[in-house]
């Protein structure tokens, strides 16, 4: 891509997340749940994302929405697993490719991460939290939403190095994680540098989900979306194949993205 961040609004890359191994084994898993219990297993399904088989990353990627990420619900695990997953980005073996689910968008596990650091970040904006508050289940009671907003600093960069990635792909989806980040208010500086990305790049995506969050995101930042063209009505497909408990998307609304511009029947 020939778009590039200004160094002036970069932040440091991501020397102040612990380091991967270090989550791995000082983390007490057996004391956080997830969607079905102790987080036991976590060290095993966040190890498998690196695995040599290509069978296996699928398998963890998998778990990594569907125990630990569940329905886009913020675990107490789910932190930890963040952490953990914002540090591996940088290796080498996130470029390998997994198994795409009829759903799935082609790309490499750099770009599945990037999309489970976009559904992490989307669970815990400011207008979930508004939602939440006005059901009576306000952010403020629930700890493990409260620790994830805490280290949104740290999960941006790790995501910014990604945002002009020389695999489209990636960069579109690292632009997309950055977009509900920047919602805290610490970081709200960083929306300047996004901007052309999100209109040049997002707004330019074969994706009209990408394209329709750019545009949500420039009005929302008050920048101009004009000339961008989405689709404002995702329901004018449905999938019969699906099971009576499942849903459209992988896990959040952050991952809706895993679809191409005509969805396969």
């Amino acid at each position: 891509m020939a778009h590039h961040v200004r160094d002036d609004h970069r932040l440091p890359a991501a020397v102040d997340l612990p380091d991967p191994r270090s989550t791995l084994t000082r983390t007490n898993w057996t004391a956080l749940q997830h969607a079905y219990g102790p987080a036991t297993d976590a060290p095993d399904i966040l190890t498998s994302l690196l695995d040599a088989d290509q069978g296996v990353r699928t398998k963890a990627l998998d778990n990594l929405f569907g125990i630990l990420h569940h329905q886009g619900t913020i675990y107490e695990a789910t932190v930890p697993t963040a952490q953990y997953v914002a540090a591996i980005l940088p290796d080498s073996r996130t470029v390998l490719s997994v198994d795409k689910a009829r759903r799935s968008f082609p790309g490499c596990m750099r770009a599945e991460l990037l999309g489970w650091l976009g559904s992490v970040a989307d669970a815990v904006t400011d207008a979930v939290d508004e939602v939440g508050r006005r059901l009576g289940f306000p952010f403020a009671d629930h700890p493990p939403a409260v620790a994830m907003r805490e280290i949104r600093p740290l999960l941006l960069s790790a995501v910014l190095p990604y945002v002009d990635d020389s695999d489209r792909g990636v960069g579109e989806r690292a632009i997309a994680t950055c977009i509900p980040l920047l919602d805290d208010v610490r970081l709200l500086h960083h929306r300047v540098a996004l901007v052309p990305l999100v209109r040049q790049v997002l707004g330019t995506s074969e994706l009209w989900q990408h394209r329709e969050r750019a545009i949500d995101a420039l009005d929302a930042w008050g920048e101009s979306s004009a000339g961008l063209e989405g689709q404002r009505n995702p329901f004018l497909f449905c999938d019969t194949d699906l099971s009576p408990d499942s849903t459209p998307w992988r896990s959040a609304a952050s991952d809706v993205e895993g679809w191409a511009e005509d969805p396969p029947f």
